[in-house]
């Protein structure tokens, strides 16, 4: 989901400098900070991975990134009227490197899976600090109507080799409401657009029907030409989460963020954070899933 695990909150834009004179800027290094990917949805136990964050200019590497993952940390989750301690976990990924992370272990699974309307505190010790952060799994706002696909257009006729996801959604009129979506094709994992949230500022009190982009890797290269849209014989599962305001400053600001990391004219954004003290954030995800087969 990230550009680089260990720097999900880290992104510096450079302001712009005159033409007529060289300006030497002295960038210091950075002190290591802790970074919190935590996260728990209705129905699921809590996930958090915890790394070190890096100067903004350093080299990455495969061997670097190993190096950052937290190990050996207490970390625990409060709600559903328990507390919660979660074990470390490790992962292969495809290219055969490890990837780490806490959550719940069979023995207590059921005791922490996430419920609507719930309040969940995350509480983290390491390296001789502790950290703290509160997200609720939101009761109401949107509610995912109905999902269908459309072919895209070509010369003013159906372009029958790119589909377009669309999605019909209820915004209740009570203000305040905020989403994030992922979409999955086929086998592939859920991933979020570019642009994955929204408020409901404009929709309040309406049903109104909304184009979904599909959801990009963005450790990948993004291919502009051909992104958004799915192909004949896809099936698409679309993920749409009810969030709370916090989740939603989070992800507003960080893919803000990302997207003008590369323009030196872009004004600086800071990535609103929930952790006390870390970078990153702790959120609460009321997800709602649609599954819709597109025809070859």
């Amino acid at each position: 989901m990230y550009k680089w695990p260990a720097i999900i909150g880290i992104i510096f834009a450079l302001s712009s400098a005159s033409c007529e004179k060289d300006i030497h800027i002295n960038l210091h290094d950075a002190s290591q900070e802790l970074v919190v990917d935590g996260s728990i949805e209705n129905r699921k136990p809590p996930t958090i991975v915890l790394t070190n964050s890096i100067n903004f200019f350093s080299s990455i590497d495969t061997n670097i990134l190993k190096t950052l993952f937290v190990h050996g940390a207490m970390v625990s989750v409060t709600g559903n009227g328990y507390t919660v301690t979660l074990s470390e976990h490790e992962m292969d990924t495809l290219n055969g490197n490890k990837y780490y992370y806490y959550t719940t272990d069979s023995s207590d699974a059921g005791l922490m899976r996430g419920k609507i309307g719930q309040t969940y505190t995350l509480h983290i010790e390491t390296d001789g600090k502790s950290y703290n952060a509160e997200t609720t799994i939101p009761a109401g706002g949107f509610h995912l109507d109905s999902l269908w696909w459309v072919w895209g257009v070509k010369d003013n006729k159906p372009d029958t080799v790119k589909a377009y996801l669309m999605a019909r959604i209820t915004d209740p009129s009570v203000p305040g409401n905020y989403a994030r979506y992922f979409t999955k094709r086929n086998r592939e994992p859920f991933y979020p657009g570019l642009n994955s949230v929204a408020d409901d500022e404009i929709t309040n009190g309406t049903i109104f029907d909304f184009q979904i982009d599909r959801g990009v890797s963005k450790n990948d290269q993004i291919d502009f030409n051909h992104y958004g849209y799915f192909l004949p014989g896809d099936t698409v599962t679309l993920k749409f989460c009810n969030i709370d305001k916090a989740t939603y400053d989070f992800w507003h600001t960080w893919e803000y963020a990302w997207s003008n990391e590369s323009n030196p004219f872009s004004t600086p954004t800071t990535v609103l954070g929930n952790v006390k003290g870390a970078l990153g954030y702790w959120g609460g995800y009321a997800a709602q899933y649609k599954t819709v087969i597109i025809p070859k």
